[in-house]
C-alpha cells in the first residue's frame, strides 16, 4: 500500500472520528500560564475545536482561551475568584478537587487546590460517582456558591455541582468499526499523533517504543520500567495523557499512600488508579523503606497486598521511570542496565517482576520539531478506550502461529504475553493481524523481557540461562531473539555476576540475519530487471564487519533499525576509491534531510580523493511535484558547493515511475545496491550546532536497510556511462 501523507491521514481521522480528534498543536496555543494537564485542555478543545475547518478552530481557540481566562483558578488570583463568587453568588471554576471524610462530623469535605478552600461539604452521591476524589484529587468543573452565615461552624462556601473533566460517553463498537478503515501504518501514525509526536520523524521501532509506554493503561497489573538519559519524555505520558493514571515522585511514596493505611483503613493509590507511575525512580542514594519494597514485590507478583489478616486485590499497573548516569556501553562493561536503581530496589526479586524494560537510550531527546501539528484523538477519548480494553486478553493470539521455547519460564512467558497483548490492543484492537504483524510484536515483546532477564543473570548468577526463541508452526523454523544492545556491544553484554560468561555458545545463534539476508539477496534487481548474482567467493556478512577492513569485498550486509550507525566513508569509501565517474540512482532526494545526506556523501568523496583529482557525479532522481522549487534549490546549492572541490555534480529528473532500484555505480568496477538509497540515518536535530549526531555519523542510529557490493564488469559499466 502506498504511504499516506500526513494531510491525507488528517482528513481520514476527521472523517471517521468526527468530534473525537483535535489538532495537537492547539494545546500549546491555549495553555498560556494555566498549569493543567493536557487531557484537561484537550477536553475543552474537543468541545469547541474538534473540526478541520480553520474558521471554526480559530473561533474555538478563542472560546477555550476565554473559558480558561475566566474560570481556571491561578493560585495568585485565588482571592479575585473568591470575590467573584461572593459578589455574583455563584461562579464556575476549573480546579483540582480532592475529598476527605470527616469522621467526627460524619460528612465529606472538599479541598480546592489552587483556590485554597477546604472543608466544603460534598454530598455522598458525588463521592460515590467519583471515588478518585478521595485519592489525590480530580480536575473538575465545579459550581461554587457563597452563602454567609453567622454560625462559625458552617462554611459559607457551597459546591452545588461537580463534573470531572472526562468524556460522558464512549462507543467501543464504533471505535472498532472505524479502526478497520485504517491500514496498520496509518493507525500507528494516528496513535503517535495522539500522544503528540510527528510520526514522520520516528522510525517503526521508535513508534513501538512510544506505544509501549501506553501498555500500562490497557493491560492490568503490568509492570514497566524505562531508564535512559534526561529529556526523552519518560514521564510525559503518565502525567499528561490520562485521567486514569497518576505520576508520583519515587521518593515520596509510602505503604499507606500506595496500598493501605492500616490505621484509617483507607485504600491507597493502587485501589483507585489504572496506572501508578513513579517519577525520578533512579538514584543509588535515595532512601527507600525495605518493607515497602517487600509489599510491592508481593503485589507485582500476586496482584494483591495484605492489610493485617485481610488480603486485598487490585489491578493497577506500575511504571518506573528514571534517568541513567552512564551510557549503555559503560553500564554493560562495568555493571548492568539496572545499576542506577535505588539500593533497596536493586534486588533480583523486584527486577524479576518487571515485564518490560524500555531502552530509554534509544529515545530521542525531545525537541520542537518532534511535536505534531496533525490530528490525533482527544487524549481523554483514547484513555477511555484503553481503560475499556483492560478487560480483554489477546495474549494467546500469536499461539496460532508460534510456540515459545520451553526453556522460557512461566514468569518470562507471562511478561511476554502481557506486552504482546497490550500492543495488540493498541494497534489491532479487534484482534486481527497478519502473521508478519503478529511476529513483529512478538519479537519486540520478547526482547523487552529478555533485556530484564539478561541483566538478572549478570546481577545474580543463580538465575538459569534462558533461550529466548520461538518456533513457527508452519515450517518449524526457529527464531532467536537478541536485544539491540546485545548486537551492538557483544564484547560487554555477556557478563555475569561472577565475571565474563559467553552466553552465546552456539545454541543461541541468531538465525534471523542470515535468513533475511538470503531472502533479500535473492530478490535484488538492477534497473534493467536482471537479477544481481554475487560471485562464488562473496559471502553474507554481519553488518558489524563493514568498515573493519579498508579493502573492498563483495557481499551482502543487513543493518537493523536503531543499530549504531557508520559513516558514508565506512560504508562506501573503499568501494569508490579511484573513481572518476559515479552514477547515483535514488528516486527520493527531495526533502532537506535527504539533500543533506547527499551533501554528506559529496563530503566523503572530497576527503577520499587527492586534491588534484576530479570526480564526475551524476544523480538520477524523481521530481517532487509539490515542492519542486525547494528540491531544485537544494540540488543547485550542492552543485555550486562541489564545483571548487573537484566534484562535477549534475542531476536529472526521471518521472517515468521506473526508478525502483537504488544504487551507486562507479567506473572503478564496483556497484553498490541500497534498498533505502542514501536515506539510512534516523532523524536527528540538524539545527543543533553542538550535537555530536550532526558532526559524527557514528553517533547516529541507522534505519533498517541492506547494502550489497558487487564487482561488476568494467565494460558494462563504461557502456552504461
Amino acid at each position: 500500500m502506498e504511504t499516506v501523507t500526513v494531510e491525507d491521514l488528517n482528513k481520514k481521522i476527521n472523517e471517521f472520528f468526527p468530534g473525537l480528534a483535535v489538532r495537537k498543536d492547539l494545546v500549546g496555543l491555549v495553555k498560556g500560564n494555566a498549569i493543567v494537564p493536557s487531557y484537561v485542555l484537550e477536553y475543552l478543545l474537543g468541545q469547541y475545536c474538534a473540526t478541520s475547518d480553520e474558521d471554526s478552530i480559530n473561533a474555538g481557540i478563542e472560546r477555550v482561551k476565554k473559558i480558561l481566562a475566566e474560570h481556571y483558578v491561578n493560585r495568585n488570583e485565588a482571592n479575585l475568584i473568591k470575590s467573584k463568587i461572593k459578589e455574583q453568588g455563584r461562579f464556575k471554576v476549573i480546579d483540582k478537587v480532592s475529598v476527605s471524610l470527616n469522621d467526627k462530623e460524619d460528612c465529606y469535605e472538599a479541598t480546592f487546590t489552587n483556590l485554597g478552600l477546604n472543608k466544603i461539604l460534598v454530598d455522598s452521591n458525588t463521592v460515590k460517582k467519583n471515588p478518585k476524589l478521595l485519592v489525590s484529587g480530580v480536575w473538575s468543573l465545579a459550581d461554587l456558591e457563597y452563602e454567609y452565615t453567622e454560625d462559625k461552624r458552617i462554611s459559607p462556601w457551597v459546591m452545588s455541582s461537580l463534573k470531572p473533566i472526562q468524556l460522558s460517553n464512549f462507543n467501543y463498537d464504533e471505535y472498532i468499526a472505524a479502526r478497520k478503515k485504517f491500514s496498520t501504518e496509518e493507525w500507528i501514525n494516528l496513535l503517535i499523533q495522539s500522544i503528540g509526536f510527528n510520526p514522520e520523524l520516528l522510525s517503526r521501532r521508535a513508534k513501538l517504543i512510544q506505544l509501549t509506554r501506553l501498555v500500562p493503561f490497557c493491560e492490568r497489573n503490568y509492570n514497566l520500567i524505562e531508564l535512559g538519559p534526561k529529556g526523552t519524555g519518560k514521564s510525559h505520558i503518565f502525567s499528561e495523557f490520562s485521567p486514569h493514571g497518576i505520576l508520583i515522585s519515587g521518593g515520596e511514596v509510602s505503604q499507606a499512600k500506595l496500598f493501605v493505611n492500616n490505621t484509617s483503613g483507607k485504600i491507597g493509590l493502587v485501589g483507585y488508579w489504572d496506572t501508578v507511575a513513579f517519577d525520578e525512580f533512579a538514584g543509588k542514594q535515595k532512601k527507600t523503606d525495605k518493607a515497602l519494597v517487600d509489599i510491592m514485590k508481593n503485589y507485582m507478583a500476586n496482584k494483591s497486598f495484605s492489610r493485617g489478616v485481610e488480603t486485598i486485590g487490585a489491578d493497577a499497573s506500575m511504571a518506573f521511570v528514571g534517568n541513567t548516569s552512564h551510557n549503555v556501553a559503560h553500564m554493560l562493561k562495568y555493571s548492568d542496565l539496572f545499576v542506577d536503581l535505588p539500593e533497596k530496589f536493586y534486588d533480583s526479586a523486584f527486577i524479576d517482576r518487571l515485564h518490560f524494560y524500555i531502552p530509554g537510550w534509544e529515545v530521542d531527546i525531545i525537541r520542537s520539531e518532534l511535536y505534531s501539528d496533525g490530528y490525533g484523538f482527544v487524549v481523554d477519548y483514547l484513555a477511555e478506550v484503553l481503560r475499556f480494553m483492560r478487560a480483554k486478553d489477546y495474549s494467546n493470539v500469536y499461539q496460532d502461529h508460534f510456540i515459545i521455547s520451553e526453556t522460557v519460564s512461566t514468569r518470562d512467558k507471562t511478561a511476554i504475553n502481557k506486552t504482546f497483548s497490550g500492543l495488540m490492543k493498541l494497534i489491532f484492537p479487534d484482534g486481527n493481524a497478519t502473521k508478519e504483524e503478529i511476529q513483529e510484536l512478538l519479537n519486540f515483546s520478547i526482547e523487552g523481557r529478555k533485556r530484564v532477564k539478561d541483566q538478572l543473570f549478570r546481577i545474580d548468577s543463580t538465575y538459569s540461562k534462558v533461550e529466548f526463541s520461538y518456533t513457527a508452526l508452519t515450517d518449524s523454523s526457529k527464531t532467536f531473539i537478541k536485544t539491540a544492545e546485545e548486537k551492538e556491544f557483544p564484547n560487554y553484554y555477556y557478563k555475569s555476576a561472577e565475571g565474563i560468561t559467553n552466553l552465546d555458545d552456539g545454541t543461541l545463534t541468531d538465525t534471523r540475519d542470515s535468513q533475511e539476508a538470503s531472502d533479500k539477496a535473492e530478490s535484488i534487481f538492477t534497473t534493467e530487471g536482471e537479477p544481481i548474482t554475487l560471485s562464488k567467493t562473496a559471502e553474507l556478512h554481519s553488518s558489524a564487519e563493514v568498515g573493519v577492513s579498508l579493502h573492498a569485498q563483495e557481499g551482502h550486509f543487513v543493518f537493523e533499525e536503531n543499530q549504531a550507525a557508520k559513516s558514508f566513508k565506512d560504508l562506501f569509501g573503499a568501494y569508490l576509491k579511484g573513481s572518476t565517474i559515479i552514477h547515483i540512482v535514488d528516486p527520493y532526494i527531495r526533502q532537506f534531510y535527504q539533500a543533506a545526506n547527499l551533501m554528506e556523501f559529496m563530503e566523503m568523496l572530497v576527503l577520499n580523493k587527492a586534491p588534484e583529482d576530479e570526480i564526475a557525479v551524476h544523480l538520477v532522481t524523481s521530481q517532487d511535484e509539490y515542492k519542486i522549487n525547494n528540491q531544485e534549490s537544494f540540488l543547485e546549492q550542492i552543485k555550486a558547493a562541489c564545483l571548487n572541490e573537484g566534484i562535477i555534480f549534475t542531476y536529472e529528473f526521471d518521472n517515468s515511475n521506473k526508478l525502483h532500484g537504488r544504487y551507486i555505480q562507479s567506473n572503478n568496477g564496483w556497484k553498490i545496491v541500497l534498498d533505502r538509497g542514501l536515506d539510512i540515518y534516523q532523524p536527528f536535530d540538524s539545527n543543533d550546532a553542538f550535537s555530536f549526531k550532526r558532526r559524527l555519523a557514528e553517533k547516529r542510529k541507522f534505519k533498517a536497510f541492506y547494502v550489497t557490493y558487487i564487482k561488476a564488469s568494467l565494460s558494462k559499466l563504461q557502456a552504461q556511462d
